[in-house]
């Protein structure tokens, strides 16, 4: 599918991943596990995933709001109620979601409330939305961990929102130029990065 859009040098933007190689739609290689994560501007977010080992695709959309079809200035308003969010599709059998989100947790602040660094509303608070029983244990593990790491250094408690994909609602695809915003332009704006905090990776438990 070709978008209609162009990056820097002239190249039309395409459903298929520039990195990774898959599609932005579907369907994907079994076995395959679906995590979402918001963490502030979602360019910066998704290239940080891509990058991870045993991802398969990653796409960012808009989660968590109320809105059908939003857009990018819609969310911006405040009003839709969603988040920037990357959805991660994944590997089991080459990476965990114990893995993902050690990398979620590391590479934000998840204590800023409806902000991240300068960037401000509530279109970038920070999320976790879960597609199993398995992820949902994972993220509300990891969150209690990893608040502990971050009382001990006077850091305040986490605002991270921990929602099943029910409650958060659909997921909508972003425009285009979104899409593998960083590899289209590399030095475009990004704002994530290791925080300093390291998160103890997240294990299930019987």
């Amino acid at each position: 599918m070709d978008f209609g859009f162009q990056n820097d040098s002239g190249t039309a933007l395409t459903d298929i991943h520039p990195v990774l190689k898959t599609s932005l739609t579907g369907p994907w290689p079994l076995p395959h596990e679906v995590l979402y994560v918001a963490m502030g501007c979602f360019w910066g977010v998704e290239r940080i995933f891509w990058s991870q080992p045993g991802v398969i695709n990653t796409a960012v959309g808009y989660l968590g709001g109320h809105w059908p079809h939003p857009t990018y200035e819609d969310v911006c308003t405040g009003q839709t109620g969603h988040a920037e969010t990357t959805r991660i599709v994944y590997d089991p059998t080459r990476t965990s979601a114990g893995d993902l989100l050690k990398v979620f947790w590391e590479n934000h602040d998840p204590t800023q409330g409806e902000r991240q660094g300068n960037d401000r509303g509530s279109q970038y608070r920070s999320m976790i939305v879960y597609t199993t029983a398995q992820q949902r244990q994972l993220a509300e593990q990891s969150r209690q961990s990893f608040g502990k790491t971050l009382a001990q250094a006077g850091r305040g408690p986490i605002t991270t929102e921990i929602l099943s994909q029910a409650a958060a609602g659909e997921f909508w695809l972003a425009e285009p130029y979104h899409q593998a915003y960083l590899f289209h332009h590399p030095h475009g704006y990004c704002n994530h990065g290791f925080k300093g905090f390291v998160c103890e990776t997240p294990r299930l438990t019987n």
